[in-house]
C-alpha cells in the first residue's frame, strides 16, 4: 500500500510523540496536528489496515516496523532539509515548514545527493 503525504505526516507525528511519550493515542495525534478527532480515528484506521500501525486495547497507538521505518525515513529528511534551508538563509520557521512539503515529495535520489553534498552527520 502506498500512503499518501497525509498517512506519512501521522506517522512521522506517532514517531515524534513516541519519542517523547510511552503511550501515545489518539487525542495526542489530533492535539499535536491540529486535526479533529474523527479526522484522526479515520486516518489511524487506514493506516492500521494498511498494516502501518496497531492499535492496543487502552487505545494506545503504536508503529508496526513498516511503519516504523516509513515514519524514520519522513522525520530524517525533515530535519535534514530544515537544517539545509536554515544553514543557507532561510528563516528557520520557513525552512521549517518548505521542508515538510518537501521531505514528501523529494525522490530517494535526490535526498542522497543533497546528504552527500552538505556532509552533515
Amino acid at each position: 500500500m502506498h500512503l499518501q503525504e497525509s498517512g506519512e505526516m501521522y506517522l512521522e507525528t506517532i514517531l515524534i510523540l513516541s519519542n517523547t511519550k510511552s503511550f501515545v493515542r489518539a487525542i495526542d495525534v489530533g492535539e499535536y496536528m491540529g486535526f479533529s478527532k474523527p479526522s484522526v480515528s479515520r486516518a489511524i484506521g487506514l493506516l492500521r489496515n494498511g498494516g502501518f500501525v496497531t492499535v492496543g486495547d487502552g487505545g494506545g497507538i503504536s508503529l508496526t516496523d513498516e511503519g516504523r521505518e516509513i515514519a524514520e525515513k519522513i522525520y530524517e529528511r525533515h530535519q535534514y532539509l530544515t537544517r539545509v534551508l536554515t544553514d543557507i538563509g532561510v528563516d528557520p520557521d520557513v525552512a521549517a515548514e518548505d521542508a515538510c512539503r518537501i521531505e514528501h515529495v523529494i525522490s530517494d535520489e535526490s535526498f542522497r545527493a543533497i546528504k552527500q553534498y552538505f556532509h552533515y552527520e
